[in-house]
Order: C-alpha cells, then sequence, then structure tokens
C-alpha cells in the first residue's frame, strides 16, 4: 500500500457531494403516433368491457408523458387481460417498450408507453388514489379540456 491514499468518506458520501445527476429530456413524440396510439389504447378498454375511461391531457403539466387513461375494470382477471391487450396491440404497430406493473392480480396495474401512462384500477382503488383529482381539470380552471370521458 505504498502511496495509494484514498479520499475520505463512503462511496455514498462522495455520490451524496456530487449532487443529482442531470437526466435527459424525454423525446418528443409525433401527434399522429401520439393520437394513434391513444386511439388503440382506448378502443382496446372499450372492447373489454373497461368502465369508466378517463383520458387527461398532461401535455405542459408533467414531464413523464402526454397522457393518462385511467379506467375501472371489476375483477383481476379483466384487468389482467386488458394490460396485456393492451401490450400486444401497442407492440403490433411497432411499440414495443411497454412497461407493465402489478399485471399480477394486483387492484391497480400501470401501463407506461413512455408517452401514455394507463391506470387500470378495481373500483375501491380508483376511489382510494383519486387520480382525477390530483391531474383532472380541477387542478387548472383554466385548462378544463384537458380531460375527456369516454
Amino acid at each position: 500500500m505504498s502511496g495509494a491514499t484514498a479520499a475520505p468518506g463512503s462511496v455514498r458520501k462522495k455520490a451524496a457531494a456530487a449532487g443529482p445527476k442531470t437526466r435527459a429530456k424525454r423525446a418528443v413524440v409525433a401527434p399522429d403516433l401520439l393520437e394513434q396510439s391513444l386511439a388503440i389504447i382506448t378502443a382496446s378498454l372499450d372492447d373489454d368491457k373497461a368502465e369508466n375511461i378517463v383520458v387527461i391531457d398532461l401535455a405542459g403539466r408533467a414531464s413523464f408523458a402526454d397522457r393518462m387513461v385511467i379506467a375501472t375494470g371489476l375483477a383481476d382477471r379483466q384487468i389482467a387481460a386488458m394490460a396485456q391487450h393492451i401490450e400486444r396491440k401497442l407492440r403490433d404497430i411497432g411499440i414495443k417498450r411497454v412497461l407493465v406493473e402489478g399485471a399480477n392480480g394486483s387492484d391497480w396495474v400501470l401501463l407506461d408507453t413512455g408517452d401514455i401512462v394507463v391506470h387500470l384500477f378495481k373500483p375501491e382503488s380508483r376511489e382510494l388514489y383519486g387520480l382525477e383529482k390530483m391531474w383532472g381539470a380541477e387542478l387548472d380552471d383554466s385548462n378544463e379540456e384537458s380531460v375527456t370521458r369516454l
């Protein structure tokens, strides 16, 4: 160990002192692909008998997505099937990276396509989390056309 001197502090302390890394901004998607994906998602949910489908426009309000779709399913199997159908239909048009969380029989399944985030809830969970209230038009009085109920 001749001449080897280490800087004081642990790796975690050094990382904390360096600060957060800057994240790359999300690439802008073509409007036609966004609308095509949204149409496929809402049509698939309608075909699968989803209830109370809501589309919220997040453009300019959130950095993680441009649209949010919220729908209700009555049973775990129905919600899991809706998620599988959406994932398969998006794969057919070339959207390969759809992240799915909670598809193993939970009250809330999340699909993240990058530009559209889809939340599939059981009725009790949807009421509990209240995403429409959090992201809906009530938040911005000037942006009432941002929520579309199907």
